[in-house]
């Protein structure tokens, strides 16, 4: 083989290469045409064909298929629709396998029943109980230490059993053989199976069903997922949407739907809602024909619109209610009034409600987490009216299943009252209070006011930037923090411990674990509050089985004996007010300490000028959580003593040195030549006429520069290994304790600045020194200077891109190389055979 390939071997396998690349291009741009263009424009078309709502549009929807006006907009909105077609999808089908796995309701399986009776012994109990609220009553009750709720009485149990026995008895004369076909149905349905899914699974990957393999079988499923779209915009669009229409235009209710600015989801929640009714008249209709299959397929119609209209209850209308009170109860502290909110609402509706449903989950969350702290800290089966979130026991999607309408309305009630009752308390309460004791602290300064246009008019300072900057660096860094929950679990343990030696309540709150005998006996006196008059259920084989246990079961899992004093009822009564009490002087502090401290802080810098509150809170708070640091680590080096104590100050002293240095320059430095930089390649090259001088302003560009730094490290830290992720990752790893100076300043900051300066200096030199020496017009030198910058990042660009196609020809010369190197050995081979 010779050391250089011929030219017409580099020219074949070159234009081999092409013809494969150019066969693999056409391919994908047909897969990407067909996933992108056709399935969503088809669902649009589709889509805005059904809600036309006239026979023209049905007879002219072949020619709007082809129509090309508004295709961006149109491919958009088919995306958004063939979204929420496949997540309807793919939610019911998860929905049959919870079903499946976890259990129908006992309403849902009362056909099989019959069989099951005719086959066992009438003292035996069916395998199911009869209605939502009915369990298995046979079998032993769990142990008291194991339950929450003990010393139920044994009589329910019994006359549950009569009960059953009883319906089973006047079941039996319907006739053994209907009862087997029911019950064979009805495990036919829950039990089809029409492919084997697991051999599917394997054949069918995300490649060949996308098309990526470079086969043409995705067409076959461009097809399927349009006609999937068409039939699930029509049964869960369509249909709902009418029902609601025409029942609210038969009760006169359309012009208020109209004025809600959301006629077309108000109309098809109500039509879901008259859907559901309309199920539950027919499947108890069914019930009374005995029609046992049309009566399985419309119960389980009616869960999946129950459960859909639960999903949107608890995800969708819950936040968006704590929302709007939270800004009803906070409009003081703004100085905004209930018709600012109208009139914002009028203008962009869309956007206040999703704002609204946005800071509603936001309290929904937290509420959470501190119910979730609450748990560490409280004896278990304190919180036992409220779900325990870590239980691996609990599933929301089987309680939606199981559990009737009227238990989850009630929930849902009394959770607006709960949560209502605590903004009130710590919120509007707080307000009033502080309106009348500081009348000139509030209300809080949201405005865009810009302290540096009072002294530089022209100076555009980015409000935005600032905001960004706030959210994206300073709270992360205050929230990331493990010390800031650990303080709030001692505050709160502290607090329990308190209120349980004022109230006598400490075995109540917090248990007494010396406490080992007689504790069965004591939860069954101690307990009887907390009692919600259901039986405990058996725990029986099966998922399912575990699944009522859990629904029916009055309290918590976890439980601890404790001891009841005396006049109990007041004593909790008073553990409430002191809640309160305590409740509201903290919200009191949170909304006065750290605007106040910021406040004065700022006012140092700004002067006598008022500023976004947004950072005056940010400010505080950040002093704050630094002064309760730095005492919880004098109070931690006290007991060491003094020797101790000064060489921890000498040490952190030298440590807070260090991170200032490395501060100033992968914080400062580095921030500022990355905007200042960013400001001279993109911004001021499209905002600035040539005609017109750039102005730049340091505090606005590394504001903008550490936003820029954040997502640059990001990417670093995602992408390939070079020498700038493994420098990242040893800082990273070494922390603030074990920080390097010498490491940074030589490896990260050092070569990060020379190129950022670089960057910089080099094309102003060139135009500011070099291009004046040519002779050339102001006019030129003054488009070289503004053009100067993204001239060189096209260059930079370019070069790029060139040594990359260098090195992808060279690989192409090794491949051509060595696959004819292997046709050769391939050939002197076969001509050896021959001789």
């Amino acid at each position: 083989m010779p050391s250089r390939l011929p030219i017409q071997d580099i020219f074949a396998g070159l234009v081999t290469s092409i013809g494969t690349a150019i066969r693999y291009w056409f391919h994908y741009t047909l897969v990407a045409f067909a996933w992108l263009g056709v399935v969503p424009l088809t669902a649009c078309r589709i889509y805005k064909c059904l809600f036309t709502g006239s026979v023209s549009s049905l007879l002219t929807l072949p020619l709007d298929m082809l129509s090309t006006e508004n295709l961006l907009a149109d491919c958009l909105q088919g995306c958004f629709v063939v979204t929420c077609t496949l997540c309807a999808f793919i939610s019911l089908v998860w929905l049959r396998e919870q079903i499946v796995h976890g259990g129908a309701p006992i309403w849902l399986e009362h056909a099989a029943q019959p069989f099951n009776a005719a086959g066992h012994h009438q003292n035996e109990a069916p395998a199911g109980g009869n209605g939502a609220e009915n369990v298995a009553a046979d079998q032993p009750a769990n142990p008291p230490a194991e339950n929450a709720v003990v010393g139920e009485n044994p009589d329910a149990q019994d006359d549950q059993a009569e009960e059953e026995e009883e319906d089973n008895e006047e079941e039996d004369d319907a006739g053994v053989e209907d009862a087997a076909d029911a019950n064979n149905g009805a495990q036919d349905d829950m039990n089809w199976n029409a492919l084997e899914w697991d051999r599917a699974a394997e054949e069918l990957t995300w490649e060949r069903m996308l098309g990526l393999d470079g086969s043409l079988v995705f067409l076959e499923h461009v097809f399927w997922v349009v006609s999937l779209n068409t039939l699930f915009i029509l049964v869960f669009a369509f249909c709902p949407y009418h029902i609601g229409h025409f029942s609210l235009v038969g009760l006169g209710f359309e012009e208020h739907v109209q004025a809600s600015h959301f006629e077309g989801l108000i109309t098809t929640i109500v039509g879901y809602i008259l859907l559901a009714i309309t199920l539950i008249i027919c499947h108890g209709l069914a019930t009374l024909v005995k029609f046992h299959r049309s009566r399985r397929l419309l119960g389980v119609c009616y869960i999946v619109v129950k459960v859909s209209l639960l999903v949107v209850v608890e995800i969708g209308v819950f936040p968006l209610i704590c929302g709007w009170w939270l800004d009803i109860c906070s409009l003081e502290m703004f100085d905004a009034t209930l018709k600012d909110r109208e009139l914002s609402f009028q203008s962009a509706p869309g956007t206040t409600m999703f704002l609204h449903w946005l800071v509603g989950m936001v309290y929904v969350f937290y509420f959470a987490s501190f119910i979730l702290l609450l748990r560490e800290v409280l004896r278990p089966g304190v919180l036992w009216f409220l779900r325990n979130l870590n239980d691996p026991d609990f599933n929301p999607v089987q309680e939606m299943i199981h559990l009737p309408i009227y238990r989850h309305l009630r929930r849902f009630i009394l959770s607006v009252i709960v949560f209502g009752s605590i903004v009130l308390l710590m919120l509007w309460l707080p307000i009033r209070i502080i309106k009348s004791l500081l009348p000139n602290f509030l209300p809080y300064n949201v405005m865009l006011y810009r302290y540096w246009e009072s002294s530089h008019s022209d100076a555009p300072v980015s409000e935005l930037s600032l905001e960004l900057l706030l959210l994206q660096v300073v709270l992360p860094a205050l929230l990331e923090q493990g010390h800031t929950r650990q303080w709030l679990k001692g505050l709160v343990r502290a607090w329990t411990v308190t209120a349980g030696y004022l109230l006598d309540l400490h075995s109540y709150l917090l248990g007494d674990q010396e406490e080992n005998e007689n504790s069965a006996n004591q939860q069954v006196n101690n307990n009887q509050h907390a009692r919600n008059n259901n039986a405990v259920p058996a725990v029986g084989e099966g998922l399912h089985a575990a699944h009522q246990a859990i629904l029916q079961q009055g309290g918590p899992v976890g439980f601890q004996p404790y001891r009841r004093p005396l006049r109990f009822p007041l004593r909790i009564f008073l553990l409430i007010v002191f809640m309160c009490i305590t409740l509201l002087i903290a919200s009191l502090i949170c909304l006065t300490l750290p605007v106040f401290a910021g406040r004065w802080l700022m006012s140092f810098w700004t002067g006598t000028a008022k500023i976004h509150e947004l950072y005056t809170a940010a400010c505080g708070l950040y002093v704050c959580w630094l002064t309760i640091r730095a005492v919880t680590v004098l109070v931690a080096w006290m007991p060491q003593g003094r020797r101790v104590i000064f060489q921890k100050v000498k040490e952190w002293s030298l440590m807070i040195m260090k991170t200032l240095i490395v501060a100033v320059l992968l914080a400062g430095v580095v921030p500022l030549l990355l905007g200042l930089l960013f400001e001279l390649v993109i911004v001021a090259p499209l905002r600035v006429p040539l005609d017109q001088t750039p102005l730049f302003y340091p505090w606005q560009d590394w504001a903008l520069g550490v936003l820029h730094a954040k997502i640059i490290a990001a990417i670093t830290l995602m992408g390939p290994q070079w020498w700038l992720k493994t420098v990242i990752e040893q800082v990273y790893a070494n922390g603030i304790r074990n920080i390097d100076l010498h490491y940074i300043v030589r490896k990260l900051a050092a070569p990060v600045i020379s190129v950022l300066l670089l960057s910089l200096c080099v094309p102003y030199v060139i135009a500011s020194g070099v291009v004046p020496l040519l002779g050339v017009t102001a006019e030129m030198q003054n488009l070289v200077h503004r053009r100067i910058y993204p001239f060189l990042l096209m260059v930079v660009v370019l070069m790029g891109i060139l040594s990359f196609q260098v090195r992808q020809f060279k690989r192409l010369y090794e491949h051509i190389k060595n696959d004819k190197e292997q046709w050769d050995e391939e050939l002197l081979a076969s001509r050896k055979e021959r001789i």
